[in-house]
């Protein structure tokens, strides 16, 4: 069997950084000779790069690890850091965010306005008895309101929970119980593709289960105007209350390990982990790599993270990260083809959009309405294209880059996740070289490596040296545990390389003869087929290949003979010609080419949708279930639930 990094050889070839970012080149490219020298004290630097209200003694302790702390004894305001400071520093005429409605409707919010938004928001959530410590949840669509809330809780020391408002009453009822929230807060309703659909009756529903709720209040938005039943005593409008509070607010300087944020995510036994981080590392780590994986310039970018707030991109990319390093940013509540597939394109050619970061899954789709689409708009403000979620697979990279970036703007693969809190490996614009579907090398003060099963290091370029990605050194932006959990948080990040003290990743992962990394996707996402490991990605990539197919997800499924047998799902393009049987052969044929014979898969099926969730990831999870004949596990993290009614009756 060949690997990924072998089987094609355009996927081995780099792309040089580009001259346009090579006047910041050297002074970027200091970072890693910085870091490998003193890695505490590049922290602190990158530390400085914020306001503290009081210093730290101490940069890292680790000593009950696998519990961290950083910047130990300093004192600093998340809030004060996003905003206020901006506006102290003279920039409070400056736009913070481009807000853009899916009905059309648009916002400019410049940082003083920000600024009173917080401080109103902040008030009333004190009026309500709110105290530092204390959890809100937050059920929002992607409305200004939302980003508000959340950096009044940032201000108040409060500890927000966001909830993608995609999710059921009922699992929103359980991250609400599991955080004991006091403050609910949410939006009457949110469109969705041009019809205004409930939200709060949502919330309703998720309290009424719960008869000893910790929810005193719940602060409803009004976003729709569509009908919407407040209980007396509980419900509250913001027009009514946070519009109506003082816009002045004096920002409390809290401790850097005090609790940020709780943010839900999928667990293997089904029940969610509330991944908890905190205040002065998490901000640190996010602010800095903002700076430099894109090489942000403020007052001069303007930025675009498509991502929903209610998954960790939205908290780092385009909360906490943009906002401390003074970015003018887009934010847009809508869909990418509402109300039709020219949507991104206009937003990025209205506003001259230089920096644009989205999902893997996100550009395959665009890939599959044709390059015709964004071809018919101006384009040329681009000037830096990154990728997030997934690894992005050599085909859509380069189509992104060519179509997208016309062949000029380099593109920053990250990976990174909830548990990282921020970007852990990437190319640096300027610095590094890249290849399409490659993270390339950690960032500077990162330390990542490769390792098999034993914990040892896998052999440069060998063709069967996958191995498991492992962190071997804390980093400032890392969880600081499970909600209520220390047990499950050991169990699931450090178990496995307990006796070395590494983090590990969940992830799969190979070095090429040039010692650069590849991260192959979830090990459960890796497949034993006779003996042989074989990353799904590989294999969907192989299919993608295919001038026929849009997109493909694959999974493993018990198989008596081989262990696991290779299932694939794919959707074709518009124009594809070949269907059924020939084209399934040929996929078939095509895999077994372009990888092995090994690889070729048991069953493909051809769908017209996969399972995502709104951060773009495919739920491998369900496909599994659908593959093997089981009952679908919970579903409530996809954008749209029903797709496997089609995928069912295939």
């Amino acid at each position: 069997m060949t690997s990924t990094i072998d089987r094609d050889p355009i996927d081995q070839l780099s792309y040089p950084p580009s001259p346009e970012f090579a006047a910041n080149a050297n002074a970027t490219a200091s970072l890693y000779d910085r870091a490998a020298a003193d890695r505490e004290g590049f922290w602190a630097e990158q530390a400085r790069r914020l306001h503290w209200a009081q210093p730290w003694t101490r940069v890292l302790d680790w000593e009950d690890a696998p519990f961290a702390k950083w910047f130990v004894g300093g004192k600093l305001n998340v809030a004060y850091n996003c905003v206020d400071r901006h506006v102290l520093d003279g920039h409070g005429d400056q736009v913070a965010i481009h807000w853009v409605g899916e009905p059309g409707d648009t916002r400019a919010i410049t940082y003083a306005d920000l600024l009173a938004e917080v401080s109103r928001a902040a008030n009333q959530f004190t009026a309500l008895g709110l105290r530092a410590g204390d959890r809100v949840a937050i059920y929002m669509p992607m409305v200004p309101e939302a980003i508000v809330t959340m950096l009044a809780c940032a201000r108040l020391g409060l500890v927000h929970s966001v909830v993608f408002a995609g999710f059921s009453a009922g699992a929103l009822g359980q991250r609400i119980e599991d955080a004991r929230a006091r403050l609910v807060v949410t939006t009457d309703g949110q469109w969705r593709r041009g019809s205004a659909a409930p939200l709060k009756e949502a919330v309703d529903e998720a309290l009424a289960g719960q008869p000893d709720s910790s929810v005193e209040h719940v602060l409803v938005v009004n976003r729709t105007g569509v009908e919407t039943s407040m209980r007396e005593g509980r419900d509250l409008w913001w027009h009514e209350t946070v519009a109506n509070a003082s816009p002045e607010h004096e920002a409390e300087a809290f401790d850097a390990e005090h609790p940020l944020f709780i943010l839900y995510t999928s667990g293997t036994t089904g029940k969610p982990k509330g991944i908890l981080h905190t205040s002065g590392g998490y901000l640190t780590q996010t602010s800095y790599t903002h700076n430099y994986v894109f090489d942000h310039k403020p007052g001069t970018d303007v930025y675009w993270c498509t991502a929903d707030i209610g998954w960790v991109t939205g908290h780092s990319y385009i909360v906490y990260g943009p906002l401390s390093n003074r970015a003018t940013q887009v934010v847009y509540e809508g869909t990418p083809n509402f109300p039709d597939e020219h949507r991104h394109w206009q937003i990025i050619e209205k506003y001259g959009v230089s920096i644009y970061y989205t999902a893997p899954t996100l550009v395959r789709t665009f890939m599959k309405w044709g390059k015709e689409i964004p071809q018919a708009h101006d384009l040329s403000s681009l000037r830096l294209l990154g990728s997030v979620g997934e690894p992005i697979n050599p085909e859509a990279w380069r189509w992104y880059r060519e179509t997208i970036g016309a062949n000029r703007t380099p593109i920053v693969d990250t990976w990174w996740q909830t548990e990282t809190g921020s970007i852990m490996i990437s190319p640096l614009p300027g610095v590094t070289a890249a290849k399409p579907g490659a993270a390339m090398t950690p960032l500077p003060g990162i330390s990542a490596t490769v390792v098999d099963e034993e914990g040892k290091p896998v052999v440069l370029g060998e063709t069967e040296a996958n191995g498991y990605l492992v962190l071997d050194q804390p980093w400032p932006s890392m969880l600081r545990g499970i909600w209520g959990d220390s047990d499950r948080y050991r169990e699931t990040y450090w178990a496995r390389y307990a006796e070395q003290g590494w983090y590990f990743a969940g992830d799969g992962a190979k070095l090429d003869t040039e010692g650069d990394l590849w991260v192959l996707g979830r090990v459960d996402d890796v497949m034993n087929v006779s003996g042989h490991r074989i990353s799904t990605a590989e294999v969907e990539s192989a299919l993608v290949g295919h001038s026929g197919v849009a997109e493909a997800a694959v999974v493993g499924a018990s198989d008596e003979t081989t262990g696991q047998g290779i299932v694939a799902f794919v959707i074709l393009t518009g124009d594809g010609d070949n269907t059924g049987d020939t084209l399934i052969k040929d996929l078939k044929a095509e895999v077994s080419r372009e990888i092995s014979p090994i690889a070729r898969p048991r069953e493909i099926h051809i769908v017209p949708e996969l399972p995502k969730t709104r951060s773009g990831k495919i739920m491998r999870r369900l496909l599994r279930d659908v593959a093997e004949g089981r009952e679908l596990g919970d579903t409530s993290t996809l954008v749209d639930p029903k797709v496997f009614e089609a995928i069912t009756r295939r």
